[in-house]
């Protein structure tokens, strides 16, 4: 990042669920606590990976959320609150533009800064 460059302030983060129901309970949380302005859920997501030393595969279902930066350490803490997975894919992608009016609606949506 160069000296003029600011820190991104909204995110886009994604989360792996091992059902719809999970999923749903999770986005409707993050909504609920005001962490995100927005979940998506993506059903049928074939996932494979390494898991205690050999490939795995499951079906998942694919949360990907708006918010805001500094919020995303709560949504990392509320996530392994409600999550069934040891351990759970829970991260984030900076937003380095959008439209204005979208990037105030994640504002307006979510937590005011300094809030819980």
């Amino acid at each position: 990042m160069s000296e003029l460059e600011e820190p991104a302030k909204h995110v886009v983060f994604f989360i792996a669920a091992a059902s719809a129901e999970e999923g749903e309970r999770i986005a409707r949380s993050l909504l609920e606590e005001r962490l995100a302005a927005c979940v998506n859920i993506v059903p049928g997501v074939r996932s494979f990976f390494w898991w205690e030393g050999k490939v795995q595969e499951e079906a998942e279902v694919l949360l990907i959320g708006k918010g805001r930066a500094d919020l995303f350490p709560k949504v990392q803490a509320l996530v392994r609150a409600l999550h069934s997975y040891t351990l759970p894919e829970i991260i984030s992608i900076p937003i380095t533009s959008g439209l204005p009016d979208y990037l105030a609606w994640i504002d307006d949506s979510t937590l005011p800064p300094g809030s819980r």
